[in-house]
């Protein structure tokens, strides 16, 4: 029997801020709030757990997660504690990367995909590949993909153009398409009509259905030698998807002898030298590195994307706030790197939007030695939840934290917040070495997106938020699209 246990009262956490500080834009009432799924009523078998647990990560969780500093979880096969203590998450995160590494329960679930990417790696193998790919998101590397950036909004408001008829239009397959051309525009200097470019992102979208949130054989307690299962649909897709990132890497790997290689991510990536080793990437540990691309540069984009749309579409003041922004910084003909600077109140929407639903809304690390969190032991071996999803609304951090205000991030709570409780690319040693991209590239084309269309809800049709595993909703976001006129 799991049991959740509640601690600490809200004076034990040294997290301050001036909470009276807050003036919220429009009084919001619990009817306008944005969806959210119900939490589970209580304590509940570990069977019926998991059952949830395989539907939605979310719904599968208690309600009083929003106002716990930490939470325990014991099952017959391993202890869990979820961390919500600013102060906590901060030690969890920036300890070095080996106090505590991935868990091997969510490395089973990626692994038919993903290989040894840096996403799921530790230890060593995971500190050469950051060597390697650190160097291609510093400095100016922004400055030089931008332009793949703009193409691939501009592209996409081109597709979009033709279903502005008013009529409900599946807006999550449209940010997954957008975010893909950009993921292969920027990596391979390719569109997403490349042939190879167009079969990878079908594989992909297969891939997704045919894996489960929880994989059974990860939860048991065998060691990390015995052969763990999956389906063979989420084996084959996975083999089609990397045969296809084999064929990119072969041909760019040939450019690359042949001195004609193009200026993008792959080709520096592909010709980093570890400076410690010496070494460049062999071909599959770069197809490794460029399926953790599609799965978080596309996935977790394509899910802040589209909720972002909903968000604007539910609140048209600030859509049209956002509209008069970007009619106002983006001329039409020329859309320069400075713009980015410019587009302040998309990037405001952009980050509520990732408040609210996090693309990624939990992270499992794992205890590499016995520590102590808030007075209790942890042992060795046990899971450390980390949970964007609790954290980014926690009820005795965030001002208002079920209800969509871009306004807050201006004031001091917004910011103390920002500071301490918000963590979509995660932070410290494993901060997500594309944060920087992701918030360049998702109000640029917020801001092209809502430039050209006027969004609106489509009626009945609200989506209900599920993370499998990352968080997009349960049946599809479906909005109406019609052109905006000056």
């Amino acid at each position: 029997m799991p049991t959740d246990s509640m601690t600490g009262a809200p004076e034990h956490s040294t997290f301050t801020h001036d909470r009276s500080a807050h003036r919220a834009t429009i009084a919001v009432t619990p009817a306008d709030r944005p969806p959210m799924p119900a939490s589970r009523p209580g304590p509940v078998p570990f069977t019926r757990h998991f059952r949830l647990y395989r539907r939605d990560i979310l719904s599968a969780q208690p309600a009083h997660l929003f106002r716990a500093w930490m939470a325990e979880m014991c099952t017959p096969f391993f202890r869990s504690f979820l961390c919500n203590d600013p102060e906590l998450v901060d030690r969890v995160l920036r300890a070095p990367a080996e106090a505590f590494p991935k868990s091997e329960r969510i490395r089973v679930g990626l692994k038919p995909l993903l290989g040894e990417s840096i996403f799921i790696s530790n230890g060593d193998l995971w500190a050469f590949q950051r060597r390697i790919i650190d160097p291609a998101f510093e400095g100016g590397r922004l400055r030089t993909v931008f332009p793949a950036m703009r193409d691939s909004g501009v592209a996409a408001a081109e597709r979009l153009a033709p279903l502005a008829d008013g009529r409900a239009v599946e807006i999550e397959a449209q940010t997954s398409h957008v975010a893909m051309d950009v993921i292969f525009r920027t990596l391979f200097s390719v569109p997403i009509t490349h042939d190879v470019a167009a079969a990878a992102f079908t594989q992909f979208r297969a891939h997704k259905e045919s894996q489960p949130v929880a994989n059974v054989a990860a939860l048991m307690p065998w060691p990390k030698w015995v052969p763990r299962f999956h389906s063979r649909r989420t084996r084959r897709t996975a083999r089609n998807i990397r045969a296809l990132v084999a064929q990119l890497v072969e041909t760019r790997a040939a450019e690359i002898a042949q001195g004609r290689a193009s200026d993008d991510l792959a080709t520096k990536i592909m010709t980093t030298r570890d400076p410690v080793t010496g070494r460049r990437f062999t071909k599959k540990e770069m197809i490794d590195q460029v399926a953790i691309f599609f799965l978080a540069g596309h996935e977790t984009s394509a899910a802040a994307l589209a909720w972002s749309l909903y968000l604007l579409a539910r609140y048209p003041d600030w859509q049209e706030k956002v509209a008069a922004e970007a009619l106002a910084v983006i001329e039409p003909d020329k859309i320069y790197f400075s713009a980015l600077s410019k587009l302040r109140l998309s990037r405001a929407v952009f980050r509520e939007a990732m408040r609210l639903y996090p693309p990624v809304p939990m992270m499992v690390r794992e205890a590499a030695c016995t520590t102590e969190f808030r007075g209790r032991a942890v042992p060795k071996g046990a899971q450390v939840v980390l949970s964007p999803w609790h954290l980014h609304r926690h009820e005795r951090l965030w001002d208002a934290p079920h209800d969509f205000d871009p306004s807050r991030w201006e004031t001091p709570n917004g910011k103390a917040c920002l500071r301490a409780a918000y963590i979509p690319f995660s932070a410290g040693p494993r901060v997500c070495p594309g944060s920087a991209f992701a918030m360049a590239e998702g109000p640029l084309i917020l801001s092209l997106l809502v430039r050209a269309f006027r969004f609106t809800r489509a009626p009945g049709r609200d989506p209900v938020p599920a993370a499998h595993p990352t968080l997009r909703a349960r049946d599809g976001i479906h909005l109406c699209l019609e052109p905006r006129r000056a």
